[in-house]
């Protein structure tokens, strides 16, 4: 699941084929090319490590837009393409999509490409931002990429300052089948200090109600945001507060017990639910642009949720359909003792070290399910836990 030879072969043609369509789309006069790198090393500055520094309208400076869309489009809808093709999210003619926070539309168009078989299916996309300068990009991008007026999928752009405070259903919008939110929420906690786990509980609250408040019972929510701690954390907020609200996890939750990653108990260990993609076969362009700003780029990374339907009932679960222990991978391969090797996973336990010889361990990826219904995991003797995670010991023969 972690590299792009695993997307399927038109998914990865139209993605090598995104830095000419930006270029075409998007043509940068030859005395502002020049400034290209320089434009995209302090936008991602902003992203990263000066995320308190950056304004609410950073992509409402031209030159940061210019960077976003040459630079940082193409390779979060790399990123996006990955991961949406592994969930099941159904969507049907005349099903309602609502991307809050869109931005220059990155969920919609990583969804279009990473979905063929919805792509001549009628939808209605409303795409709500606060800055119409992305807004009016992402549609020009879209049009071109989707050939416009022959597409199906009605997009409407909305021009709105989203307050999470406000969690009320947005003014003419109808409530969705799908509601997403990629890249959005950690405008708002990137400012709360780490060691505030209430602050950050109180946002994954109104994250949750607003979100909630948009979709139909029957709906699926979507959240994606970068894969570093504190988005983990606020990941494993979110999912409680959509259980309250009795929208189950589906992915990547493999069950509907407590959070193994939830910071009021995880304090000690530093570890946190996250997924990374080795960055290979990009092209030769986008690396180029990397390597000239500055900014290596080997594996992508993010922290992801996705919920179901409203439902009261936990046999409603996939995990429950399966009568099988389920671990969903979520960290590299690393050496242990005794020539074994390990990949920390999540299931109805909590969090688990898979162990096992290193060409069984190679096997599986970050992000992947292993299914243990017709391979037993072998837990180790006396409840035995990793000292330095404090993860239950599994051991088991992946075929």
């Amino acid at each position: 699941m972690n590299s792009f030879e695993k997307l399927p072969a038109e998914t990865r043609q139209i993605l090598n084929s995104l830095p000419a369509l930006i270029n075409k789309t998007f043509p940068l006069p030859s005395r502002f090319r020049g400034a290209l790198p320089s434009d995209i090393a302090e936008l991602s500055r902003l992203l990263t490590s000066q995320r308190g520094g950056r304004s609410l309208s950073y992509l409402s400076r031209p030159n940061f837009l210019s960077a976003y869309m040459h630079y940082f489009l193409p390779w979060n809808l790399f990123r996006l393409c990955i991961l949406l093709k592994d969930l099941d999210i159904p969507l049907s003619q005349g099903s309602v999509i609502t991307d809050l926070g869109s931005g220059p539309l990155t969920f919609i168009t990583a969804l279009w490409i990473s979905r063929p078989d919805l792509r001549n299916v009628p939808l209605e996309v409303n795409c709500v931002d606060r800055c119409a300068p992305a807004l009016e990009a992402g549609k020009k991008f879209f049009d071109s990429l989707s050939s416009g007026a022959e597409s199906p999928w009605k997009i409407n752009c909305i021009r709105e300052d989203i307050d999470i405070r406000k969690t009320e259903t947005i003014k003419k919008i109808k409530h969705a089948s799908l509601v997403c939110a990629v890249n959005m929420f950690n405008e708002i906690y990137d400012n709360i200090p780490h060691n505030n786990p209430e602050k950050l509980r109180l946002t994954a609250v109104n994250a949750a109600k607003l979100m909630h408040n948009q979709a139909l019972k029957n709906a699926y929510l979507f959240t994606a945001e970068p894969g570093i701690p504190q988005s983990g954390k606020f990941i494993s907020l979110l999912r409680c507060e959509f259980l309250k609200l009795d929208r189950p996890a589906v992915s990547p939750c493999t069950h509907l017990n407590p959070c193994p990653y939830d910071p009021f108990k995880l304090k000690k260990i530093k570890k946190w639910c996250h997924f990374a993609y080795e960055a290979v076969n990009a092209p030769e362009e986008l690396r180029r642009l990397s390597a000239a700003s500055k900014i290596p780029k080997e594996r992508l990374v993010l922290s992801y949720l996705l919920t179901g339907p409203v439902s009261q009932e936990k046999e409603s679960h996939p995990a429950a359909k399966t009568g099988a222990e389920e671990v969903r991978v979520i960290s590299d391969i690393f050496k242990l003792q005794n020539s074994l090797f390990g990949r920390y996973g999540c299931c109805s336990k909590g969090l688990v070290l898979l162990t096992g010889e290193r060409n069984h361990m190679e096997k599986i990826n970050s992000g992947s399910l292993v299914n243990f219904k017709n391979n037993t995991p072998v837990f180790a003797a006396n409840g035995q836990r990793d000292a330095k995670s404090g993860a239950l010991i599994m051991a088991a023969k992946i075929t």
